[in-house]
């Protein structure tokens, strides 16, 4: 006899966000450690990504890849799925988390019913991040802890 798997609905719905554009809101109590989707899209390399998406050329960052390592990243604006609605949050309840080679999504405090789903982009850029460049990568998640940017902080020099 086979075994027959009920899916599960999916714990979120993308709706419009107060942090930017769409976003990802739970519609159940989701539990601290849950996995809630892997990060999907057209695997390609950090060359294709930045051809594709020149950050010099836009006036503010807005794309929807994932580096997965030096030599991979997802593109989920191109066969990605939900996911990438996933806002970015300096205070987040997600974590993004890389195994294999895939990204998943998973919680990292309890969630309730209704909550915009975040994770920290820790969005790396290797130059200096003056004022101009951290305005071409701005955050809105109006957390205490806002750092006003999706960059990741850079190491303090002692």
């Amino acid at each position: 006899m086979s075994e027959t798997r009920i899916a599960r609905p999916r714990p979120f719905v993308v709706k419009k966000s107060g942090i930017q554009g769409r976003g990802a809101f739970a519609t159940r109590r989701i539990r601290k450690g849950e996995r809630l989707v892997e990060y999907t899209g057209q695997r390609i390399t950090q060359r294709e990504a930045t051809r594709r998406y020149p950050d010099d050329e836009m006036d503010r960052h807005h794309t929807f890849l994932f580096e997965v390592d030096d030599r991979t990243v997802v593109d989920a604006a191109v066969g990605g799925n939900v996911a990438r609605y996933i806002n970015h949050s300096c205070d987040p309840n997600c974590e993004a988390v890389i195994e294999d080679g895939r990204i998943f999504i998973d919680a990292i405090k309890d969630i309730r019913p209704g909550q915009e789903l975040a994770y920290d982009y820790q969005f790396i850029l290797e130059e200096r991040h003056s004022p101009s460049t951290k305005a071409r990568y701005p955050c809105y998640c109006g957390a205490k802890t806002c750092r006003g940017t999706i960059l990741a902080p850079k190491p303090r020099r002692r």
